[in-house]
């Protein structure tokens, strides 16, 4: 019903394309992020590292995507989010050719932080474009753009995991270079440019400075944003590992592995499609403590769960956790002030993403010393702590007041 709803909402008045356009992006941007996990064991072959390094590479690529949010949230304010989001794409495009063709390690790691900076301009851009198009339904829209990522990040890094025995991991991770080139043009010619009136005047940087730390300083954002950085570590530790974890510690054969990792993000799909839009309905606090709380048995549950049906299954619970972003996101966006909104998000993604991309080299780190289980048994501690933050968030009118 609610997912129905949802979808009813988000048509109409020519958005439909809008949304489209920038959900097929995000396809091919995420699904990219982490089809780059799913061929690490070859990856480790071919230049002779470890986890560390691999957990490394890892970091490097989101690193970079987190380092490009806070001038890519400027460039939005300034240039608008449809040359941002082709942009994006196209840059993309160029990286995972970098990739593919490396010949050493150095410049394989080069190009996952092409990678990264190239991909890190199209979140701030979609945030905004969603939220300007469908300002009574933005967690709905959101969490349908969000679940298509989640579709991409299960169907592509399945499909590599599939052809990367036959075809290799360089061919693999370089054809995704052709897709990425259409939905470039397809995102330029379906997302409007942003009205002139909507674009704010250039400020001076210390009056920019001190309205942005205005923003996030007033407590909604501030716990919104601590509890979705823990977040976005946990998962990059356990998305980074996956596969690894299940090929070497079940043992699974990569393929089956693979598919268990597809599974992960099936689950999340469902979860942000309708997670976002039932957060449009009841509200977002109590939502995010359940979401959250629920991973903690989840994630510790891995290490003891045995068999190709019960990970199975333990997989497409885990990928609940995901619901956790259309819902934060559509709620600190809405909160912070008009005027500095792109920038200030994009300020914020900066801190997320790059105080979470530390973990996979955490739990790189712990792998290489032989301690997964335990790796694990902290991302669920973690996971607990950011339930109990949200338990503190405020509604979105209070956080608007403070």
């Amino acid at each position: 019903m609610a997912i129905g709803t949802a979808v009813r909402n988000l048509r109409g008045d020519g958005r439909g394309r809008t949304l489209l356009a920038i959900a097929f992006g995000w396809v091919f941007v995420l699904g990219g992020r982490f089809l780059v996990p799913s061929v690490l064991p070859q990856v480790k072959t071919a230049f002779a590292v470890g986890d560390l390094g691999a957990g490394v590479a890892v970091t490097i690529i989101w690193g970079g995507y987190a380092v490009m949010q806070s001038p890519a949230g400027l460039l939005v304010d300034r240039l608008g989010e449809r040359l941002l989001l082709a942009g994006s794409l196209l840059l993309t495009a160029g990286s995972v050719l970098v990739i593919g063709l490396a010949p050493v390690f150095v410049a394989f790691l080069v190009g996952c932080g092409a990678f990264g900076l190239a991909t890190g301009l199209y979140g701030p851009a979609r945030g905004t474009a969603l939220s300007r198009a469908f300002p009574e339904h933005d967690g709905a829209a959101i969490g349908a753009t969000l679940a298509a990522g989640s579709i991409g990040s299960a169907v592509l890094p399945f499909l590599a995991g599939a052809f990367v025995e036959t075809a290799g991991w360089r061919l693999v991770v370089a054809g995704l270079a052709p897709p990425l080139l259409a939905v470039t043009v397809f995102a330029w010619r379906s997302v409007p440019p942003r009205p002139a009136s909507t674009t704010p005047p250039a400020a001076a940087p210390r009056d920019l400075a001190g309205d942005i730390l205005d923003a996030v300083r007033t407590k909604g954002v501030a716990i919104a944003g601590a509890a979705v950085t823990l977040m976005i570590f946990v998962f990059q530790g356990v998305s980074a590992f996956y596969v690894t974890y299940l090929v070497t510690a079940k043992p699974f054969s990569q393929t089956v592995a693979a598919g268990m990792f597809a599974l992960v993000f099936l689950g999340g799909a469902i979860a942000q499609l309708g997670g976002g839009a039932l957060a449009d309905r009841v509200g977002e606090r109590w939502l995010l403590v359940g979401v959250s709380a629920a991973g903690v048995p989840l994630l510790a549950a891995v290490p003891s769960v045995g068999g190709v049906w019960p990970v199975a299954l333990l997989s497409v619970l885990l990928g609940s956790r995901l619901a956790v972003a259309p819902i934060t996101n559509a709620y600190v966006i809405a909160v912070l002030p008009e005027q500095v909104q792109g920038v200030t998000w994009g300020t914020l993604r900066t801190v997320f993403f790059l105080l979470g991309a530390g973990g996979s080299t955490l739990v790189g780190a712990l792998a290489d010393r032989g301690r997964f289980d335990a790796a694990l048994y902290l991302l669920a501690a973690l996971t607990g702590l950011a339930a109990v933050l949200y338990a503190f968030l405020p509604t979105r009118a209070a956080a608007r007041t403070a």
